[in-house]
């Protein structure tokens, strides 16, 4: 994209615009009831019965001749995978964000719930909830600009490794959870001024990572005895099917073409309206029903979760035509499209950047409004 497709707004038309997204959090908050927590409850509910029913089927499977075996290993491996894809979008990454405080649910506590991921859910409190959600899309602040792996956007320097990382994608894509789990610890200073924090961190997520290698390719294995490996490779493939889901999901809402990116200036005096501003013009949505909602934990709605990022994400569907009309009456671009567009769209961001590219003027001038 060479300049931005939202118009600048003078400082009278931002403040305009900021209070009418705050005044419609403000509906939104003010309506939170008994359906919103029987929504969250019942996604529990769901995370745990899939589970069960992936991981029984796995381990019946196990003890049955061909083809039941195959059938059974399909269904087991497919149930588990959408418990796992549940559990880390729309019960692990909603309730982390504190969207269910108001409940005074101790199971459904931002501040101590923990999701079934290899990363910690302190780790991802402070790379996600902090600082994506503050600096979104800033470069040298949001770390989830590439993951320090990727180069997705010309003003992120070219090295001769990127032209390998279309293949690296691919392979983050499958073990996503790692990469989530990696992204904040920190890379060294063990025997520092600072070691003994940096150990402290680094032993909580060697205990996450442990229990979670030992519960799903060590215990449930071993429990089927002799169909040890068809077990094994359901948990495997549960886990993959997790990781690539929430990789597609997560990419699509954060770099497709028309997403834009920010030079560190914008905070100088960013009040909140501009804040609203720069998480509009830094997110993308997924057009789709019910099911992609809910598989994606409502973030198909990214550029409402990066305005309301504390708000229940079941009313993201509701909030998000009042917030594309704003969007409108004020010329600033809303971006959405289907999942096959979006991606695809992604896809062409890390081919086309793995070789050299420069920002154009207009680009560079945008980065900084």
């Amino acid at each position: 994209m060479s300049k931005s497709l939202t118009r600048n707004l003078s400082h009278d038309e931002l403040e305009k615009f900021g209070a009418e997204i705050e005044a419609l959090r403000a509906r939104t908050v003010a309506d939170l009831g008994v359906r919103d927590a029987r929504y969250i409850r019942n996604i529990f509910k769901t995370v745990r019965w899939t589970e069960v029913i992936g991981r029984a089927a796995l381990m019946i499977g196990a003890f049955l001749p061909m083809p039941w075996m195959i059938g059974f290993w399909i269904v087991g491996a497919l149930s588990l995978g959408l418990s796992k894809i549940l559990d880390n979008m729309e019960l692990g990454h909603n309730v982390i964000h504190g969207q269910f405080d108001w409940m005074g649910d101790p199971k459904f506590q931002g501040k101590s719930f923990e999701w079934d991921i290899v990363g910690t859910s302190d780790n991802w409190r402070k790379t996600h909830n902090f600082r994506h959600h503050t600096y979104t899309n800033i470069h040298g602040l949001d770390d989830d600009i590439g993951y320090g792996l990727l180069r997705l956007f010309p003003e992120q320097k070219w090295q001769p490794l990127a032209l390998i990382q279309p293949i690296v994608a691919v392979f983050f894509a499958l073990f996503f959870q790692w990469g989530v789990a990696i992204q904040n610890l920190p890379k060294g200073g063990y025997f520092g001024k600072h070691g003994r924090a940096a150990r402290r961190e680094l032993k909580v997520a060697g205990r996450k990572i442990s229990h979670q290698l030992i519960k799903d390719y060590l215990i449930f294995p071993a429990l089927a005895g002799p169909g040890f490996l068809v077990v094994l490779t359901g948990n495997l493939v549960a886990n993959m099917l997790r990781n690539v889901w929430t990789y597609t999901i997560i990419f699509c809402g954060h770099f497709t073409t028309e997403v834009e990116t920010f030079h560190r200036n914008v905070l100088k005096n960013e009040t909140r309206a501009h804040w609203y501003w720069r998480q509009i013009r830094g997110s993308s949505n997924l057009a789709g029903g019910f099911v992609l909602n809910t598989l994606s934990g409502n973030l198909s709605h990214q550029i409402e979760h990066h305005l309301f990022p504390d708000v229940p994400a079941n009313r993201y569907v509701e909030m998000a035509p009042a917030v594309r009309d704003i969007c409108r009456r004020y010329g600033v671009h809303y971006n959405t499209g289907s999942l096959s567009k979006q991606f695809a769209q992604v896809i062409w961001r890390i081919v086309r950047h793995s070789f050299p590219s420069r920002p154009s003027r207009a680009r560079v001038a945008s980065l900084q409004s």
